[in-house]
């Protein structure tokens, strides 16, 4: 039989001693109590949001195209994932507004179009659609 002790705890107190790993200590218990094994290894981080939502084995066959390329680190790869994926999200945003001046919720290419005229810093992509 399990035995409880109470204390009485100041609230500042448990605010400054409280730290993540107590909850995560916690958490782990509560599995282990219900016969549950915690989850680690590569399954684990599939469950897990994903750092970046491109896949990064095609990211890299496309850097490795270019002939100055010859050897990619994970690191440089995720970083040239992760600012395409903040590429893709600000022009789609801008492409948005135009979409939903014309009363629309589907991006057209004229959208894209309009953002790339209309925005300095895609100035660098006009012609590229044509």
């Amino acid at each position: 039989m399990a035995t409880t002790l109470v204390t009485s705890v100041n609230p500042t107190e448990l605010d400054t001693n409280r730290s993540g790993s107590e909850d995560e200590n916690r958490g782990a218990e509560t599995e282990e109590e219900s016969g549950q094994q915690p989850h680690t290894g590569p399954a684990a981080t599939a469950s897990h949001s994903r750092l970046s939502k491109l896949p990064l084995a095609r990211i890299k066959a496309l850097m490795k195209t270019d002939p100055d390329v010859s050897l990619a680190s994970q690191e440089s790869v995720f970083i040239i994932a992760k600012a395409t994926e903040l590429f893709v999200e600000m022009i789609a945003k801008d492409a948005l507004v135009y979409a939903q001046q014309g009363k629309r919720k589907t991006l057209q290419r004229k959208d894209l179009d309009n953002a790339i005229e209309a925005i300095d810093e895609f100035a660098f992509l006009e012609g590229t659609l044509d």
